[in-house]
């Protein structure tokens, strides 16, 4: 057996190189780039190995380690998990910056490979510079932190580990069933040591997506119970798109006469265009969503792991006898809340339930609720995206720049009010054009994702990258502006200046509690200072953006026509109203104090559980 004798760093890059994946436009590499911060734990082996391949595997810079893996989710979520990008930094506080993000990968079931530095195997040179010591057990690093938020975890305590460890790490981020971020911990003793592997180890191979194929009897049981629905619904989770099933589902749906709703992943499944669509149930949903959600004798979940923001923590779904089917990849997810579950691919299952089904149709007059009750919010979300020529409303800002995007862009948020304006009034042109993480709904994630997404959407050399921001994610987190300056990797930042976290500032309100360190009039301010906010258009233009200062929707239409032209990144800000947020929303469960001394907790607390009557317990 021929051997090439390479140190383990080497050996791993060179495997990285050599791995390619199956898409519907062609071969592709399986990892196109890392997004890397160097540091004594990787530099001087990985960096060296990861060096020699530019051309073929690109180091981008990042600022943060927790962005820069932020925008790995972001650019796995713009090719629909079928392309694996890599973070990689030293040991200690920069391993744990990514943690954050791996939960982020974690919580929306998507692929990410993170390289973190380790420290010493051997163990002569302890404690090193930013080692943690476990008084208990000399084992157990910072790196140990990985485990709970990765699908894979691995430390590479042996040069040959690579052998078994990398195909079982890429098999498990890319299968539907287990997919998630993976983790290697580094030690810095054995990515310099070397050995001999054996050449074959480094031949190209392609990688192709299994599409699990649902039993036969579970099919059948799915179909019979669809075929005794008066009033079915169809809510779509990220799955359809990851499945690539949205053509499928929307054929389906129109074919069978069921409305269809969806859920934040899920969002692009349905076009606005389509007529049997609903938006989204829950919260952040719509009247209309929330309205069949409220009558639904069966519900049809596809590819959804039914978040509380989708059941209105369970309060969504009114019928006492309502019955779930659950079609996942995932056999964990498929299994919730004794759903009748079918363990398969999104777009083969229901491929297969329609031939099941036959000719079969839901009752006319459940789609024509589903339209009439559509219409209706139409309505009012036209009256909301409606200039009034005050401050602006984040519906005028949000219905403004929709109305100018094409199908070929793609628009991204992440936290506080922009998820619920997104969701409801961000009108789908075309299937896989939005993300707004709200699995793990992680503030600082729309300007590094951004940046992620971006360099994913490079690669078509078509549409722009419009990211929304609200000042406090913006605050949190915002240096790969200048990320996506120094890569050329365009996107257009519309950041939403309302004077703080105010969505939970209403929340807070809503609940009945004084608004508290939520606003930035509401904070602890030094003596003889006065509330203020940044400047943001200066602060970015510092990080090299092209900058624009707006007050009115007349001004933000004309800023954005601007940057569509721009040759780079471009950031405008915007002031929006703190206290005016567009309705449609169900019960959300949080916790409500149940003894205070506040009047308005109490009243609070009585609405809050006279609510809390009408939550389902479908799981029992």
């Amino acid at each position: 057996m021929a051997t090439v004798e390479l140190t383990m760093a080497q050996a791993l890059v060179r495997w990285l190189v050599a791995q390619k994946v199956e898409t519907e436009s062609g071969i592709k590499p399986l990892f196109p780039g890392v997004f890397g911060i160097f540091g004594h734990g990787n530099v001087t082996c990985l960096a060296e190995a990861l060096e020699r391949v530019q051309d073929v595997l690109p180091t981008y810079r990042g600022q943060n380690e927790q962005g820069m893996a932020l925008a790995g989710v972001a650019y796995a979520k713009a090719k629909r998990a079928q392309q694996i990008m890599v973070a990689t930094s030293s040991v200690g506080p920069g391993a744990t910056n990514m943690v954050t993000a791996a939960a982020v990968a974690m919580a929306n079931r998507l692929p990410l490979l993170i390289l973190s530095g380790d420290t010493f195997q051997n163990r002569r040179p302890d404690p090193v510079l930013q080692q943690v010591e476990n008084f208990d057990d000399p084992t157990v690093t910072v790196n140990d932190c990985f485990k709970p938020v990765t699908r894979y975890w691995d430390r590479i305590s042996h040069a040959e580990q690579l052998l078994k460890t990398l195909p079982a790490a890429v098999a498990t981020m890319l299968d539907p069933s287990s997919r998630g971020p993976a983790f290697l911990g580094l030690p810095q003793d054995i990515q310099a040591t070397a050995c001999g592997y054996p050449e074959s180890f480094f031949a190209e191979h392609i990688w192709r997506i299994p599409r699990r194929r649902a039993d036969e009897a579970s099919l059948r049981d799915a179909a019979d119970l669809i075929k005794s629905a008066k009033k079915p619904l169809i809510i779509a989770g990220g799955g359809v798109l990851y499945s690539r099933a949205e053509g499928v589902l929307n054929d389906f749906a129109a074919t069978h006469g069921i409305p269809v709703a969806e859920t934040t992943a899920g969002k692009t499944s349905v076009l606005d265009s389509h007529a049997h669509g609903l938006g989204l149930t829950g919260p952040t949903g719509t009247t209309a969503a929330n309205a069949l959600a409220s009558d639904a004798d069966v519900v049809i979940c596809v590819g959804t792991r039914l978040q509380d923001f989708t059941t209105g923590s369970w309060s969504c779904f009114q019928d006492p006898d309502v019955r779930l089917i659950s079609i996942n990849a995932a056999a964990y997810d498929a299994a919730k809340h004794r759903a009748m579950s079918v363990v398969g691919d999104a777009k083969v299952t229901l491929q297969e339930l329609g031939g099941l089904l036959s000719d079969w149709s839901a009752p006319p007059a459940r789609m024509a609720q589903a339209q009439s009750e559509m219409d209706e919010w139409r309505d009012y979300l036209a009256g909301r995206r409606a200039i009034t020529n005050e401050v602006p409303r984040y519906s005028e800002v949000v219905g403004a720049i929709n109305a100018l995007s094409t199908e070929h862009d793609r628009a991204l948020t992440a936290a506080g009010g922009l998820p619920g304006e997104m969701n409801k009034g961000w009108l789908a042109k075309s299937h896989g054009s939005y993300d707004c993480d709200y699995a793990f709904s992680t503030m600082g994630y729309e300007t590094s994702g951004g940046w992620g997404a971006a360099v994913a959407m490079a690669e078509e050399d078509k549409g722009d990258l419009i990211v929304f921001v609200g000042d406090g994610s913006y605050m949190m987190m915002n240096s790969d502006i200048y990320s996506s300056v120094l890569s050329g990797h365009k996107m257009i930042v519309i950041v939403c200046d309302n004077g703080g976290y105010a969505v939970i500032n209403r929340l807070q309100n809503y609940k009945g509690g004084k608004s508290f360190n939520n606003l930035i009039k509401d904070c602890r301010l030094g003596d003889g200072v006065e509330p203020f906010m940044p400047n943001f258009a200066q602060h970015a233009a510092a990080m090299g953006a092209i900058t624009y200062d707006v007050d009115t929707i007349d001004a933000l239409k004309d800023a954005f026509t601007k940057a569509r032209d721009a040759d780079r990144t471009v950031v405008i800000s915007t002031r929006v109203q703190s206290h005016d947020w567009t309705g449609g929303d169900s019960w959300w469960d949080v916790g409500v104090p149940e003894v205070s001394p506040r009047k308005e907790v109490q009243e609070a607390k009585k609405d809050h559980e006279a609510n809390r009557a009408a939550q389902q317990r479908i799981d029992i």
